[in-house]
């Protein structure tokens, strides 16, 4: 990744966008398969086991705990975080299970998307009542699939 003091200098790479609504759409039947079964209430890292269980179910490539790296001024950081569920290299997922949503798990996703240079990704908390009001899209300079 470039050198970059600011956010803005990530714009994201460009992909396919059917590609990635289907994938969108795919990880959002996932987690409601999964909250329906079982609800809240579970640790994050069993809902993060079972969402992966999901998606190779379906045929689809993913890497979960992605270390992600980061450059800044010459300085590399091997760690600086890690992606919860990379779906086929193009959407990025953060799981949750919270009560609620905190504004900074938004802020969050939004920064991974800008230094991975990913155009989409799904905030999903397992933690909330119902599956509907866990689920948040991030976009990072992406306006999903033209008709």
């Amino acid at each position: 990744m470039a050198d970059s003091d600011s956010h803005k200098a990530t714009k994201p790479q460009r992909f396919e966008a059917e590609r990635l609504e289907s994938l969108a759409k795919i990880a959002v039947d996932c987690g409601y398969q999964l909250h329906r079964a079982y609800g809240p209430g579970l640790l994050e890292s069993a809902y993060e086991l079972l969402f992966c269980a999901e998606l190779r179910s379906r045929g689809v490539q993913f890497q979960c705990q992605l270390q992600v790296p980061m450059r800044h001024r010459g300085i590399l950081i091997e760690n600086a975080f890690r992606a919860d569920v990379l779906v086929e290299g193009s959407l990025l997922i953060e799981l949750k299970s919270t009560e609620a949503h905190a504004r900074v798990h938004a802020k969050q996703l939004l920064t991974y998307l800008r230094l991975m240079k990913l155009p989409l990704g799904l905030l999903i908390n397992f933690g909330t009542a119902s599956y509907k009001d866990g689920v948040r899209r991030i976009a990072n300079d992406y306006f999903g699939a033209s008709n």
